[in-house]
């Protein structure tokens, strides 16, 4: 599990160890948590630049596309910065940071700490993060709490370190008394991205429900099938209980759906929703190479209302709630691009850790793959959420955010490729 070749417990072990604690742990009960730990992250790298940078190099085939994909973020930001007026050099604040963020995966493969860090980091973040939003909604009677954050954002990372610490009692399937303290985190990610009243992390569930079904029976474990039978029959429970207030927000989202589709009133939930994706294709038809500023869309947005083809119910939000139109409005085709890279790169990435055993649906899994299983599942699902919250949120909207997928992503592909490591280590011993 460990996959150290380091001693265990030397200084720098402890110090990226401790990091790698932090930034799950402090991503929802503090108000900089994701900022402190990017930016700490990126002067450790600094401290040790061709260490890590060497660590990095060693795995480039591994790696190139998902650096290629941040890197083409980049760019893009920087033409739309070059090629646009009324864009300045702040449009290129998130792509470069996140860009950034490679550095925590240089870290991880220079000083192997073991991947325990992180999953008691995201379980003790998922645990810390329910009582401290659970307060706000019970006690301060606040309907949609979302601690430091916006209810969204929060319900949305919450679920992300569900997930992710069910991936981790998975890697501890073997010992059923460890493999409970990250299910338990998994529970308390789940309730409090409830107690938000966000709703679209449903759609993740299902999906990493589907994913989780596929690739879990690779790994012929009788435990694993009753934690993610028992884990997501508890999530689909939650529908049938009145005060989790879901079935509420289901009927409610129905409604909003059929009054817009009726001509009525936009002014809900949903319904601004429909109408900004509606404006949407509007502005992405007058500009699609490039978009425009973010700044302008909303005047492209008050150009449509006093057209009349608009109601005046989409002047309030800062974005189109929809990452993809997003990306398509503030930087057209290219913008696109560039979102469906810092996707699907690293989802390639990661289900190409599970070896070919894992796509061509075989089992058991090789000795290599089921020992990358858990890092490389959770980054799956990681991705896949991010996915599933664009749907109706642009959840890169945010530096928060952003610099939390781009952490975790390189967090957990340092975590996949220091197994790998390990493995061909131990596969060359062995054949001496």
């Amino acid at each position: 599990m460990n996959n150290n070749p380091m001693e265990i417990g030397t200084p720098m072990q402890r110090l990226i160890g401790v990091l790698v604690f932090l930034f799950p742990f402090l991503s929802l009960i503090t108000p900089s948590g994701i900022g402190f730990s990017s930016i700490v992250f990126l002067l450790a790298f600094l401290c040790v630049p061709r260490k890590a940078w060497q660590a990095l190099r060693v795995h480039w085939p591994d790696i190139r596309w998902v650096v290629a994909a941040f890197v083409f973020n980049v760019l893009v930001a920087l033409a739309c910065v070059l090629l646009r007026p009324e864009t300045d050099l702040r449009y290129l604040d998130k792509p470069s940071r996140m860009l950034f963020g490679l550095g925590a995966a240089g870290l991880v493969l220079w000083a192997k700490p073991p991947r325990s860090t992180l999953w008691w980091g995201v379980t003790a973040g998922a645990v810390a993060a329910l009582p401290f939003v659970g307060y706000q909604r019970v006690v301060l009677e606040i309907p949609r709490p979302g601690g430091w954050l916006n209810p969204i954002t929060f319900g949305d990372l919450a679920l992300c370190l569900c997930l992710v610490a069910l991936a981790a009692a998975i890697d501890y399937r073997h010992s059923t008394r460890k493999a409970i303290l990250p299910a338990i985190g998994a529970v308390a990610g789940l309730a409090a991205m409830i107690a938000t009243g966000t709703r679209g992390g449903w759609i993740a569930l299902a999906l990493a429900a589907i994913l989780f079904l596929t690739y879990a029976r690779l790994l012929k474990s009788r435990r694993v099938r009753l934690l993610v039978v028992g884990s997501f029959a508890l999530f689909a429970s939650t529908f049938f209980i009145p005060a989790t207030g879901m079935a509420q927000r289901v009927g409610q989202g129905i409604y909003d759906v059929q009054t817009w589709m009726d001509g009525g009133s936009a002014f809900s939930n949903v319904g601004i929703r429909l109408e900004l994706w509606s404006g949407a294709r509007y502005l992405i038809e007058e500009k699609p190479l490039f978009g425009r500023d973010p700044g302008t869309v909303r005047q492209g947005l008050r150009q449509l209302v006093e057209q009349g083809k608009l109601q005046d119910v989409v002047l309030a939000p800062d974005h189109l709630h929809n990452d993809a139109l997003q990306a398509m409005a503030t930087g057209g085709v290219f913008g696109l691009a560039a979102w469906i890279g810092i996707l699907a790169a690293p989802f390639v990435f990661f289900a190409r850790a599970l070896g070919r055993g894992a796509y061509r649906g075989e089992s058991p899994l090789s000795p290599q793959a089921a020992q990358m299983f858990a890092p490389a599942l959770a980054g799956m699902l990681v991705v896949l959420s991010y996915f599933s919250f664009g749907l109706t949120e642009v959840i890169f909207w945010s530096l928060k955010g952003s610099m939390f997928y781009a952490l975790m992503v390189f967090l957990l592909m340092g975590f996949c490729l220091n197994a790998k490591a390990a493995n061909v280590n131990l596969d060359n011993k062995h054949g001496q």
